[in-house]
């Protein structure tokens, strides 16, 4: 119990920190725009916009310092709200990790890993939705949805991030019932990986799913002379002796 009030206290302060940050972050940006206005209107004996060459030149040139500094800071909030979310999704905290990731895609939306980490936690949020609600379905098939997409998103920002390639074959195969398009997605994977035994698993299932036998004993028999582990060799002569007679009867 100790352990756990530890945990959720530190989850609280993490969580404070980084709406402090930026909170922060947004007074700090007013007060150096206003300031930064102010300096501009003073090239300009009528206080609007430079009139002079040298005057619209300096003011430019602060112009672009500001922005500068509005990016490092901008860019140091978005790493805060991401370490956040990884913390959180180690504790299983999926609801808090999402709008974790909201806040951190808002300052970096071109991050793979933002959204492969967003198709993780919704699918798991999906998986949860088990009726506590009359809309628990709906709420299920949209949290399905987000995964999709976070998965599909971070594949077009990185199309060799094999992770997200896995999580989404998986949400295929054992979540939405599209076994076909897992098959897709994992064999792009086994191109890049070409041992890992945990993808031939799924992508034999998904093969057996669409009653191609003789392509799910050939990665059964891939995995058999792949791995090194006793008990996934013997999984995998199982299975593929399972459909062997379902092929030969």
């Amino acid at each position: 119990m100790k352990q756990f009030k530890e945990i959720v206290l530190g989850i609280i302060i993490i969580i404070v920190f980084g709406w402090v940050i930026t909170f922060i972050y947004k007074q700090e940006s007013a007060k150096s725009n206003k300031e930064l206005a102010r300096k501009m209107t003073e090239f300009s004996p009528r206080g609007g916009p430079p009139e002079t060459l040298d005057g619209l030149r300096q003011a430019i040139a602060l112009y672009e310092d500001q922005i500068e500094r509005n990016v490092r800071e901008g860019a140091q909030t978005g790493v805060y709200w991401k370490i956040l979310a990884t913390r959180l999704a180690d504790r299983g905290l999926h609801n808090d990790t999402l709008e974790a990731l909201e806040r951190a895609i808002y300052y970096n939306t071109e991050d793979p890993v933002l959204f492969y980490l967003t198709g993780v936690s919704a699918a798991h949020i999906a998986k949860s939705k088990v009726g506590f609600s009359g809309n628990a379905q709906r709420e299920t098939e949209q949290y399905y949805r987000l995964a999709e997409n976070g998965y599909l998103r971070a594949l077009e920002l990185d199309i060799t991030y094999t992770k997200a390639m896995y999580g989404l074959a998986i949400l295929y195969v054992y979540e939405l019932n599209r076994p076909e398009d897992a098959i897709v997605q994992l064999n792009r994977l086994l191109q890049l990986e070409q041992n890992n035994i945990s993808a031939m698993f799924v992508l034999a299932t998904a093969y057996y799913l669409t009653e191609n036998f003789t392509q799910a004993t050939e990665v059964y028999d891939r995995i058999i002379t792949r791995t090194r582990d006793k008990s996934v060799r013997e999984e995998a002569e199982r299975n593929r002796d399972i459909i062997m007679g379902l092929i030969y009867g």
